[in-house]
This record gives structure tokens, sequence and C-alpha cells, in this order.
């Protein structure tokens, strides 16, 4: 999710930043995009470009505690990422950072070409210990942020990932068969409804 919110935080600046968990078979990540920028699938190509070359050049991911005044200064253009730390504040709850840089910024202690994401960790050390050519971009949809309606609606892109290009491959062909199979798209293809 990092290396995917790293791309589109390049690609699309002035791009706002929610939240990024890992979910079963693979990630989202929910976005407030610049008003001029309706974000969709046709930008998967090139944000899957992108997150192959973050791969391939071997970004490091470095983690670090954070003060609350440290975390509000390095989010201080991010309205979701205040936010949260707000709520983390509030709940008393540690707050750690983590960094994705090249590898020309091993050992520096400026972070200033780096990407920067509000986390608590579990990442692996660099990019190359993933498999370029076994993720992939799955959807987009809309999102509410914290999933209330009375919040912004933000755009969240799914991905999903794996060790090997061929348990991807399985995984997409599996996704493919059951949408196939799904009941709703079944009903109106054989022309059968219900009514109560």
């Amino acid at each position: 999710a990092h290396i995917l919110a790293h791309a589109v935080h390049e690609t699309f600046p002035g791009t706002k930043l929610g939240i990024g968990p890992t979910i079963e078979h693979g990630f989202y990540y929910d976005f407030l995009f610049p008003k001029n920028i309706k974000a969709n699938e046709e930008y998967f190509e090139e944000l899957e470009i992108r997150m192959k070359k973050i791969i391939k050049e071997g970004w490091i991911f470095s983690g670090k505690k954070v003060t609350p005044a440290e975390a509000r200064k390095i989010f201080k253009n991010e309205p979701f990422k205040l936010e949260l730390i707000k709520e983390l504040v509030k709940e008393k709850k540690q707050l750690s950072v983590y960094y994705t840089c090249p590898p020309s910024v091993k050992g520096q202690k400026s972070k200033v070409n780096c990407f920067v994401d509000l986390c608590q960790g579990g990442h692996v050390k660099r990019t190359t210990e993933i498999n370029p050519d076994a993720f992939t971009l799955t959807s987009v949809a809309g999102a509410y942020w914290r999933g209330d309606e009375r919040n912004q609606m933000l755009t969240r892109i799914y991905g999903t990932a794996f060790k090997t290009k061929r348990e991807l491959d399985a995984h997409l062909t599996t996704v493919e068969e059951m949408k196939k199979r799904d009941h709703r798209k079944l009903g109106k293809q054989l022309g059968i409804y219900i009514i109560n």
C-alpha cells in the first residue's frame, strides 16, 4: 500500500492521503485527488509502471517513532493524517512513521527525497523483496472517510499481491470465475426476476 501511495503522490501532486491497510489477498489505499483528476482504472497502467520502478530501484523502508509535534509537522498538509494523529494521541498510542527512500539516501539524516507515511509498521526492508510481477491494481471505488457517510468521499484503489506471478495469476483466474457465477449477473443474463 505504501508503494501505491508513493506512486500516486508522485503522479498526482496535491493528492491527500487517507489510510492504506492490508486486506485478505492484497491492500487498498484511500485518496482525495485534486478536483481536476477523476481517478479511475485508466490510470492503473501508469501507476503500476511507477510502482514497479520503485520496487526494482530497491527503495529502503525505515521506521521511526515520533512525538505528536513531530508527526503534526511531517503531515501538516495532510488533513486525514492530522485527524488520525489527533485520535492516536487521545488514545495515548505511540506514533510512528515509515520512510520509503531511494538507495542514495541510505544513512542520511535528511529524508528530502523520501515518501513518508503514518504507520505502525511491519514492512520489508527494501522494495526489492517484493516481486514486481506478482501484484496488480484491481479496482477503484468510492469510500467515505472513516466509513462515515457524513465525511468526505475518497477514492479507494485496491490491489492484490502475492509472492509469485503464478500465485497472482491463479488468484485472478479464481476471481474471474467467481464473477461469472455471481447470481446478480446470472439473473440478468438469464432473464430471471423474483418479485416479492
